[in-house]
């Protein structure tokens, strides 16, 4: 979603840096330019005026301007105000108080509600340990009570049995009554939408509210809605009285100026962002975090928590077991891209690791893709169990029908087998050392950086040990050793050797950094 406002900036503040003094007229002109970027991002006017101004009033002090690093210092100032824009610290949601906790979703029709309720209910089960039970109040929308309680059937969250003809107080205090008896430590309530605000809608909400006396009031916005998304806030919160937001679809290709605005515009908390379709893939909002994506400083904290909700601890073992012993088959292969897709593919770990913003754009024109990865795990399923346990079986016959079972050709198939062996002799010359898989040993490089050590085989940290207060101040520490600044790369983490081998040897220029212990990327000795 930031991609856009991301290039621009990282372009602006890059010409800062790159000189050695700074004069007035060189911080007025980069800050005109990032006025425009937040603008043409459907920033909210009055919000973008406040930003520029405190910017500037700490832009120009002397202390900046004779500082030894002044471009880097207004870097700095760049990226604390949009910390502040976006709310200073993350807040979740708040679960203190006696159970049942109430939480009451409100917003329009087709924001994402019901979705984002089996979603929370979801988080909170697996995450928390919560006992959870949703309950539909929509009964003008046609099968809106049902659509709730499938979601309810595939995450295994309760849901409150339908009974037709009640309205939606009466459901609302019968869920409260039903989580009681049941035990239930948090009930949410889905509230109905419209297409637009109405005086019906508001008097409903308020009479929920009276009749649940909710603990949370969340409202639920499409974040692809622009600045209408930033009224509705305010008028739901002037109605109803909102406690947090919800943003759905940050996945998605909007310029991202609702997310930006609407924290400073209503002064209540961002908590949680969808960020896909799945019910796992709702997040926490962290304004550190996404400021430091928005600059290209990376996010090493969410990639370092997403690798350890993804990355299966059993099959690790398993997989450190086999290369202890120098083995490495294409099933492992397949296993291997699978977590990688799981992680968000390349361009999704890209994103958050520092310095690398700019490396999708060259390996997309390379044609290094996530469909390679879909591609190869593709080649892969369509060979025979004996094929992939010893790929050397694999003859030009054998190519063909694999090439014709998958929809790609020989070549593609030699290119994968290329890449295997490439991987393959890196277990070999590793040994005994275990280290996990592909995407272990990248977490592992990143840990190793920000002192966490443990867990998992020695290679990735068990964050469910870790301090929650460790774990933010993750980015400080890696900031710390030097993996958070603007274009500064991954010092210490090796170079890409001019290309990919085995991903087709396309070349790709310019690339400083490397991916620690990403396996196929050294040159085949």
């Amino acid at each position: 979603m930031f991609e856009n406002l991301q290039d621009r900036l990282g372009s602006i503040l890059n010409g800062l840096t790159g000189r050695g003094a700074l004069s007035e007229a060189d911080v007025s002109a980069a800050l005109r330019e990032v006025r425009r970027a937040l603008l043409e991002a459907d920033v909210a006017l009055d919000v973008v005026r406040s930003f520029t101004d405190r910017v500037r009033e700490k832009a120009v002090g002397a202390e900046i301007l004779k500082s030894i690093k002044p471009g880097q210092m207004v870097v700095k100032i760049v990226h604390d105000e949009l910390i502040e824009m976006l709310g200073g610290e993350g807040v979740g949601i708040d679960l203190h108080a006696p159970a049942p906790v109430v939480v009451m979703m409100v917003g329009l029709q087709g924001s994402g509600k019901t979705t984002t309720t089996a979603k929370i209910a979801h988080r909170l089960s697996t995450r928390e340990k919560k006992k959870v039970l949703m309950a539909s109040l929509d009964t003008r929308r046609p099968a809106a009570q049902e659509q709730l309680r499938q979601l309810g059937a595939q995450a295994s969250i309760d849901t409150l049995p339908v009974i037709s003809g009640q309205s939606p107080t009466d459901i609302a205090a019968r869920a409260v009554q039903a989580a009681k008896l049941g035990g239930h430590d948090v009930v949410i309530l889905d509230t109905a939408g419209r297409t637009h605000i109405d005086e019906p809608l508001m008097v409903e909400m308020a009479d929920i509210k009276k009749r649940s006396n909710p603990h949370e009031i969340l409202l639920v916005a499409d974040s692809l809605t622009g600045q209408d998304a930033v009224n509705l806030a305010r008028n739901f919160d002037e109605r109803v009285g909102i406690t947090g937001l919800v943003l759905t679809r940050m996945d998605g290709d909007g310029r991202g100026g609702a997310a930006l605005s609407m924290r400073a515009v209503t002064g209540k908390p961002i908590k949680l962002i969808g960020v896909g379709e799945k019910m796992s893939e709702l997040e926490e909002f962290h304004p550190r975090r996404i400021a430091d994506r928005i600059l290209g400083m990376g996010d090493i904290v969410s990639l370092v928590e997403r690798a350890a909700e993804n990355i299966d601890a059993e099959k690790a073992a398993a997989m450190a077991a086999k290369m202890a012993k120098g083995k490495f088959d294409l099933d492992d292969l397949a296993d291997q891209l699978r977590q990688m897709q799981k992680m968000g593919g390349m361009g999704g770990i890209m994103g958050m690791m520092p310095g690398m913003a700019g490396v999708k754009d060259k390996m997309a024109a390379a044609g290094l893709d996530d469909k390679l990865f879909g591609r190869q795990i593709a080649i892969i399923q369509s060979m025979t169990k004996a094929e992939r346990a010893n790929p050397d079986l694999l003859k030009h016959s054998r190519k063909k029908r694999i090439a014709a079972g998958s929809g790609t050709d020989a070549a593609a198939i030699n290119k994968l087998l290329k890449m295997h062996r490439q991987m393959a002799d890196m277990m070999k010359m590793m040994g005994g050392k275990g280290k996990g898989g592909m995407m272990k040993q990248m977490m592992s490089g990143l840990a190793g950086k920000m002192g966490l050590g443990g867990g998992m085989g020695g290679g990735m940290p068990d964050l469910s040990n870790i301090d929650p207060r460790q774990l933010e101040a993750l980015q400080k520490q890696a900031e710390a050793a030097g993996l958070g600044k603007p274009g500064g790369g991954m010092p210490g983490l090796g170079g890409l050797p001019g290309g990919l081998p085995g991903l087709g040897g396309a070349k790709l220029p310019g690339l400083g950094g490397g991916f620690p212990g990403l396996p196929g990327l050294p040159k085949k000795k």
